[in-house]
């Protein structure tokens, strides 16, 4: 729910009551993924999307209903071949949303949670989906050294020994995702034991992180530079432009950078260690050997998410040369997405900047890069996937840039 955060957290500023319909599920075709919200206030107005409108008018009913009543409730939408006129998805899919009230004041996790996202501090708020009726949607928000709320039904009950432990393994998990910057579903027993989500006497926990923006780090202020700028904003992205030429690297050039490094590329990512992770993408655009071999040397071990270097296939093969001979392993290299981009036929900045959107996306996400209407696969890839590293010299690569 970080994309209607502004709203809960005006409402909630009012102390307006509401309700959450989250996406805690998904399988198939489904058109969103877990952690997308619809929310409902006490006057009826809404805001957000749990599955692009196949089920929409449902979940208001059902925001209304724990409104109205105070109770939470987990509810299944899929396709019914039966009747045509069900409540479903047309995709095809499986959507299992959660929908909770919520009072501002009452509940500490949700409280604190809301209060932590309105600032950026990140934050994992872990709540009970699936289990006991006393326990569904008790909620614990979880910070890197701090836990609020308890999985105590009401505020002036003492928790037992099974719920404390079963209070602290939920906080060791969604500390876990936090760290990772992930969102799932963790299923766990009542005494807070890993186990089976087909074991009886299990709960089911969503665990919803709010973490920075991911980074994405454009190396050479040129004009594709710009390009890539504005797609990797559109994505998401907190970009920053890095050049060693004053000249060039300007905010005037760059309006959209959220920020713009005037410093050799390979000293800059030396100071960055502490603000990148398994979602940096790194976007290596100078194609220039003095800058892009001492940047790529350290960047290719580091555990970024992406990186990818403009350049001819003259180029390619050249600086892959001087990589080796940096000491860089064959498998270190191969993670050089060279030269960038997906082979689109891309000839301008703007075109290009599609292509290694295009690239990183799919990366990202598990996807193959052939035209959906050459299989008959999944549209949407599972997001636990694991990615395959590249081949280090596939058949196919992008059409060549200018080196």
């Amino acid at each position: 729910m970080q994309d209607i955060a502004a709203q809960l957290t005006a409402w909630h500023a009012s102390g307006r009551s509401f309700a959450v319909a989250t996406v805690v599920a998904v399988s198939g075709s489904a058109p969103r993924d877990p952690g997308a919200a619809l929310a409902v206030d006490e006057t009826g107005e809404a805001i957000g999307s749990v599955s692009g409108g196949c089920v929409e008018s449902a979940v208001y009913d059902l925001c209304q209903e724990a409104i109205r009543t105070g109770e939470p409730v987990l509810e299944r939408f899929g396709y019914s071949d039966e009747d045509a006129f069900a409540v479903g998805l047309t995709c095809g899919g499986i959507l299992d949303v959660f929908v909770q009230p919520v009072v501002p004041g009452t509940d500490p996790a949700i409280d604190t949670g809301i209060a932590y996202i309105a600032s950026g501090t990140p934050v994992a708020l872990a709540r009970i989906v699936a289990g006991p009726q006393a326990l569904l949607g008790t909620a614990v928000a979880v910070t890197a050294d701090a836990h609020h709320g308890s999985l105590s039904p009401t505020a002036s009950a003492t928790p037992g020994p099974t719920t404390r432990s079963l209070e602290r393994s939920i906080v060791a998990e969604a500390r876990a995702l936090l760290d990772a910057g992930r969102t799932g579903t963790v299923v766990l027993a009542l005494d807070g034991r890993p186990c089976d989500p087909t074991d009886q006497g299990t709960v089911t926990v969503f665990v919803e992180t709010y973490v920075p923006a991911p980074r994405m780090i454009v190396f050479g202020a040129i004009d594709f530079a710009a390009a890539v700028v504005r797609i990797g904003k559109f994505l998401g992205y907190h970009v920053t432009v890095c050049d060693a030429r004053p000249v060039f690297a300007t905010t005037r050039r760059f309006p959209d950078a959220d920020e713009i490094a005037v410093d050799w590329p390979h000293r800059y990512l030396d100071t960055q260690h502490h603000r990148i992770d398994g979602r940096t993408v790194l976007c290596v655009l100078t194609h220039d050997a003095k800058f892009d071999i001492p940047l790529l040397e350290r960047a290719l071990r580091l555990p970024v998410g992406y990186i990818g270097a403009m350049g001819s296939r003259r180029t390619h093969h050249d600086r892959n040369t001087r990589l080796r001979e940096t000491g860089l392993t064959e498998a270190e290299i191969a993670r050089l997405r060279s030269p960038i981009g997906l082979d689109l036929g891309a000839r301008t900045p703007e075109e290009t900047a599609v292509s290694v959107a295009a690239e990183i996306v799919a990366h990202r996400r598990g996807g193959s890069c052939l035209p959906l209407s050459a299989g008959d696969g999944p549209i949407h890839h599972d997001l636990g996937a694991v990615v395959p590293e590249p081949e280090p010299e596939p058949k196919h690569r992008p059409r060549p840039h200018a080196a």
